[in-house]
Order: C-alpha cells, then sequence, then structure tokens
C-alpha cells in the first residue's frame, strides 16, 4: 500500500502523465500474445460490468487481442480485486470496478493493503445513484418517501450491492443527510439489487441509473429521485428530480468507472494502454451511445487528468465513512486529512 500523500499522488501521476497522442496501432509497445483478463468483482448485468462490457471490445480490436471479462463477486468486490492485486504483475490480469473503491478498501477494512496509488486509473463513465421504488409502492414522490424514512426506520428495506458499492454509500451518505435509519439488503451486484426491487422483495433501492434504467423505462420501477443537483434525463422517461429538491444542503459527487491496471506493471503496458484510450476511447461512440441511453456522463480520462477527476470523490467517501462511524482504518492512513477534505502533506 502506498500513502495517498501530495508527494505520493505526484509521484504517481508523473509516471502515468507521458501521452501517447499521435501513436498508431501498430506502433504500441505492448503486444500482448496471449489474452488479457478484467476482472469485475461484482455480478454479471450491474453497472461495472455493464460499462466495461463496452470498452473491453475496444480494446481487443485496438490491441488484436481477446480481452475476457471475469465476474468475480463478493464482500462488495473486494474479494476480486483481491484477486487481481495477487496475480502476477505482467500487465494480463486487471479489473474494472468504481474508482472510489477500489481506493477506500482499506478505509472500509475490505482490504488492508491497498489504495488508490496502487493503480493505474482509466476513466470512462461517471454515474448517479438513482432513488426507486416498485411500480405499485405506495411512494409515489421522494418526499413522501423521506418522510417515511423517518417515521419508520429501520422498517424501510433499501435493496443495494453492499455497505460498500455505490448503492450502499449513496443510501448512507442520503440517510446521514436526511436523519432517518434504514435497513439494508445485499445481493451480489446493482443489477440484482435493482431487479429484486422491481419484484417487491425491498421496498427502495439506491443503486445507479444505469442499473436501473431499463426497468424505469419499462414501468418497474419508480424513479423518485438522483443523487444530484441537475434533474437525470434518462431516454424515454420524464426528467427525474434532484434530490437537492428536498435536501439542499446535500454533498453531491459523481461515481466515476473504468479499468484500473496495478501499478508494477511493465510500462510498456501502461503506454500502450494510454494511446489506446486516447486513440481509442476518449470519443467512443459505443461509449457515448451507452452513456446517454443509461443516464450515465461520458468523461473517459487517464493519467493525471483520471486522479484528479476521482480524488474528490475518493476524499469525501472515505471521510463519509468516518462521519459515520463506519471507518475500520482511518482515512489518515491513506493519506486524507478529514477535517481539511484534503490530502496530507
Amino acid at each position: 500500500m502506498r500513502l495517498l500523500t501530495k508527494a505520493a499522488l505526484a509521484a504517481a501521476t508523473s509516471g502515468l502523465a507521458f501521452m501517447a497522442t499521435g501513436v498508431l496501432a501498430q506502433d504500441y509497445p505492448w503486444q500482448p500474445d496471449r489474452p488479457i483478463n478484467v476482472i469485475v468483482p461484482w455480478g454479471a448485468g450491474g453497472s461495472t460490468d455493464q460499462v466495461i462490457r463496452v470498452l473491453t471490445p475496444i480494446i481487443a480490436d485496438a490491441l488484436n487481442q481477446s480481452v475476457v471479462v471475469v465476474n468475480q463477486p463478493g464482500a462488495s468486490g473486494a474479494t476480486g480485486t483481491a484477486e487481481v492485486l495477487a496475480a502476477p504483475l505482467d500487465g494480463y490480469t486487471w479489473t474494472g470496478n468504481a474508482i472510489a473503491n477500489n481506493a477506500t478498501y482499506h478505509v472500509s477494512g475490505l482490504l488492508e493493503d491497498t489504495d488508490v496509488g496502487d493503480w493505474h486509473v482509466y476513466l470512462a463513465v461517471a454515474n448517479v445513484p438513482l432513488i426507486s421504488v416498485p411500480a405499485d409502492s405506495e411512494f409515489d414522490d421522494f418526499g413522501a418517501l423521506l418522510e417515511a424514512f423517518r417515521e419508520r426506520g429501520e422498517g424501510i428495506t433499501v435493496g443495494t450491492a453492499g455497505v460498500t458499492s455505490s448503492g450502499g454509500t449513496a443510501i448512507a451518505a442520503l440517510s446521514h443527510a436526511g436523519g432517518f435509519d434504514y435497513r439494508m439488503v445485499a445481493y451480489d451486484g446493482g443489477g440484482p439489487a435493482a431487479t429484486a426491487t422491481a419484484a417487491g422483495e425491498v421496498m427502495v433501492t439506491s443503486q445507479l441509473a444505469v442499473e436501473q434504467a431499463e426497468l424505469v423505462r419499462g414501468g418497474r420501477l419508480k424513479a423518485l429521485a438522483v443523487l444530484s443537483d441537475h434533474p437525470l434525463e434518462l431516454e424515454g422517461v420524464d426528467p427525474i428530480p434532484p434530490v437537492t429538491d428536498w435536501l439542499p444542503d446535500m454533498p453531491i459527487f459523481p461515481d466515476y468507472f473504468g479499468i484500473l491496471v496495478p501499478a508494477g506493471v511493465p510500462q510498456e503496458v501502461i503506454a500502450t494502454l494510454d494511446a489506446v484510450w486516447e486513440d481509442h476511447i476518449m470519443n467512443a461512440e459505443t461509449l457515448r451511445t451507452y452513456a446517454m441511453t443509461n443516464g450515465a456522463v461520458m468523461a473517459p480520462a487517464y493519467g493525471e487528468e483520471a486522479l484528479a477527476a476521482v480524488m474528490p470523490v475518493i476524499i469525501e467517501k472515505a471521510c463519509a465513512a468516518l462521519a459515520r462511524d463506519e471507518a475500520v482504518n482511518d482515512p489518515s492512513t491513506i493519506g486524507i486529512d478529514c477535517d481539511t477534505r484534503s490530502l496530507m502533506d
């Protein structure tokens, strides 16, 4: 584990920041000679699985090599992530996840020896959580649901992909801002959590819009609010109001998703993936279409730009866990000062 000090972050970004602009496919310094595995530490159909399955065909075409998605759920994403960290540092094993998860597994205690400094970060999209209920729910707007949360507390069940998942952290942040309790029911991924909610197994889900989009469009879920300060424009659905209409002071942070490659792989692997991102991912029409269709924000980036985008989210997630007494390890142990919401010197 490398501490997230400002000096360490600067060193990490300097190593990642050299660009591959203008590099042609045939000039990529790394020519993989066997399939690359991308371990998705969540179930099939969830937000991570969806975006990784958009990215991998693009990368496979660019490298003229198979890129295989392997779903390995468990322990809120920690099981599959640990598998990647234990793999040989030869460039053939990557992971796909919400970037803030990998950065804060140490804080949650799920993985003791990793933080964002242990990864090369490649962003694809930013996602936002959606508060939805079954189509036949008694709740028709978020105000009524908020009132019920405050009155019934743990009598309201919320389906998520686990405590550290996007949905888990979203409902925790919402309960902190709204002053209520709830009872979480965890599933193997965001897709299963959304499907279970539509089936009436739980009363609410707080998973990401990309995991709920088809269920909302199909009338099986009612979307009550998006965890944003702007309405969510989802194709085929009326604009979904922002949660700040009811909780105007709630802090809002997007959740960035993409591919992470362990630090320590050969530098030619990173140079090549930088080039692939620049040449093929930054303006990929399939990624743009996916984002527009599913209520995500296209946000591809790599190197220093990617780290700069995700650091505020990482800091907020770590410090929110501390504020809710959910932190097993203090964020200061990975270089985050929660008093100032910044990196430590």
